[in-house]
């Protein structure tokens, strides 16, 4: 469990817009940890955690690609019933609103990557491990 940095992007709601986004990474040798996308009618929101997201900001703007950066949580969590809601319980009982989440796991996984992005993220990282090093 960390903090860490996401990459907003805003890209064309086009065919090939992705995968232009996806091979500029590869070609610079950055990896891919969690991917979101979100669209309207012109544009996409496009949501990355990469292997070093300092590079990988580079290259989106060598792409001449706009860029938002945010500070998100990080979570490998165990792929059972009930984990997310742990996490989010113990981030309610402290007062910390989950502003939006994204998540994957597959059925035959033992854990899952959790992003979320808190109204608090140094207090919801506190509250996590406390919780973590606490016992159930």
């Amino acid at each position: 469990m960390q903090i860490t940095r996401q990459l907003a992007l805003f890209l064309s709601n086009e065919p090939g817009a992705l995968s232009r986004m996806c091979r500029a990474l590869a070609d610079a040798k950055v990896n891919l940890y969690a991917l979101s996308v979100g669209d309207t009618v012109d544009h996409c929101v496009v949501r990355v955690i990469t292997s070093d997201w300092q590079r990988a900001r580079q290259v989106f703007e060598e792409h001449n690609v706009v860029v938002v950066e945010t500070e998100v949580l990080m979570i490998e969590l165990s792929n059972r019933p009930g984990s997310l809601a742990a996490i989010s319980e113990k981030l309610a009982d402290g007062k910390v609103n989950i502003e939006y989440a994204y998540f994957a796991t597959g059925p035959n996984t033992k854990s899952g990557l959790l992003i979320l992005r808190t109204s608090n993220s140094r207090k919801a990282l506190k509250l996590l491990n406390a919780g973590a090093s606490g016992g159930s």
